[in-house]
């Protein structure tokens, strides 16, 4: 019995080991500059489309903030599709200035209300290049258009941009969030810009040219993380998703651990839908040498690796205490220090929090409670991923946002 649970021990840790290897040394590519995309002329015509539920406290401000884009007005059209509204979520974006489209089909999540309106536009008169995609809660950058259409003009067919946070300051939680971003930022999509890999759709701020989509039968997703099984499907068929940091959007982050939970349920349950979906293409795909689908489906097993990574150190504990000597892992105090102690474990955590800070331009002090509580918001993900591995969430929780900044507070006034 012995030899089975050291030799389950072995076999888990090797593979956690090659699993963290992989990412730490992509990660390395991040220090690198990104090399900027050449200023063209503006040039495409984008429909920006924004899901809405009950988003009425803060849809004025995103669809504000688009039209106040440095792009010709007559390049583009801000399409809010409300659905499932108990509140005025339609009238208040239209008061700002966008078209609304009722939305005809019902929807339980983002993935069903982009599948209508993305078929709306394929069947529709107007011709568009592109389209880019929002959450209701958002802020967008005055030059996030313009900035898109100098990555599609540079061959970007999938384009992602830089996602800041709106309120980092407003609770621990929100900080937490807007670190996890900009750790992503950095550290994942960073890198893989440099290397040619794909940057991963974050659900908010991307384009997507529209003749790809017409070409794919429109948009197609069926997972509760639709931008996730977007980035594998882009894998499959050969399509970077190209990282466009100089478009910047700014998203609301939950201010309640509650809240942080519920959607990080979403995010977790997405994932592993998408595992079971993807990973058998994504495999084949990989030993033909499609290496943007090895990164994928490495991706899509995160929150199982992260539970892999469990077995050793609790058996390896269990060693310990029971005095078993195993020959497995070194018999020593450093060992133990480095790999079992949750004060090292949480001085890495509090290390990259630090730096994802230090490189996003932040301010740390401000900031320092929300780096300190980082390690407790990495950690609660792995009670999330046991709870989605047995009882998966099967209906779209909305999280409430109220944080309603206007465009004015986060980049002054701007003009046309």
């Amino acid at each position: 019995m012995i030899t089975f649970f050291t030799t389950l021990a072995w076999v888990c840790s090797f593979f956690s080991a090659l699993f963290a290897v992989y990412f730490v040394m992509i990660a390395l590519f991040s220090f690198k500059k990104n090399a900027a995309y050449p200023q063209e002329a503006p040039r495409d015509r984008f429909a920006v489309l924004i899901a809405a539920r009950n988003e009425e406290a803060v849809i004025g401000g995103l669809v504000e903030s688009l039209m106040e884009q440095d792009y010709p007005r007559e390049l583009y059209d801000v399409i809010v599709i409300p659905n499932n509204c108990t509140d005025d979520t339609a009238g208040a974006a239209q008061r700002a200035g966008a078209t609304i489209w009722e939305c005809t089909v019902p929807v339980r999540s983002k993935g069903q209300v982009l599948t209508f309106a993305v078929d709306k536009l394929l069947d529709g008169p107007d011709h568009y290049d592109a389209v880019c995609i929002f959450d209701a809660d958002n802020l967008v950058d005055p030059g996030f258009l313009r900035e898109m259409n100098n990555a599609r003009c540079a061959g970007v067919k999938v384009g992602q941009a830089y996602r800041d946070g709106k309120n980092p300051l407003d609770s621990l939680v929100s900080g937490c969030g807007s670190i996890y971003y900009w750790m992503l930022n950095k550290f994942y999509n960073s890198p893989r810009q440099n290397m040619g890999l794909s940057a991963v759709v974050n659900g908010s701020g991307f384009m997507v040219d529209l003749e790809l989509l017409r070409q794919w039968g429109g948009w197609k997703t069926w997972t509760m993380t639709e931008d996730v099984e977007f980035t594998g499907q882009c894998a499959l068929q050969g399509v970077q998703v190209g990282w466009v940091p100089a478009a910047v959007t700014y998203d609301e982050q939950p201010l309640l651990f509650s809240q942080s939970w519920t959607q990080r349920k979403r995010w977790s349950t997405g994932m592993l839908q998408c595992m079971e979906r993807y990973a058998a293409p994504l495999g084949r795909s990989a030993l033909s040498g499609n290496f943007l689908s090895l990164d994928l489906l490495l991706l899509y097993l995160c929150p199982v690796m992260q539970l892999l990574c469990l077995v050793p150190t609790i058996l390896g504990i269990v060693f310990h205490n029971l005095h078993i000597s195993y020959g497995l892992f070194p018999q020593t105090q450093l060992y133990y220090q480095l790999f079992f102690s949750l004060s090292f474990s949480f001085l890495c955590t509090f290390a990259t929090a630090f730096l994802s800070v230090v490189y996003a331009k932040k301010p740390v002090l401000p900031l320092l409670g929300a780096i300190a509580f980082y390690w407790v918001f990495i950690m609660s993900w792995i009670p999330i991923n046991c709870i989605c591995l047995v009882k998966r969430q099967k209906t779209w929780e909305p999280i409430h946002h109220t944080r309603a900044i206007r465009p004015a507070q986060l980049f002054g006034p701007t003009s046309q």
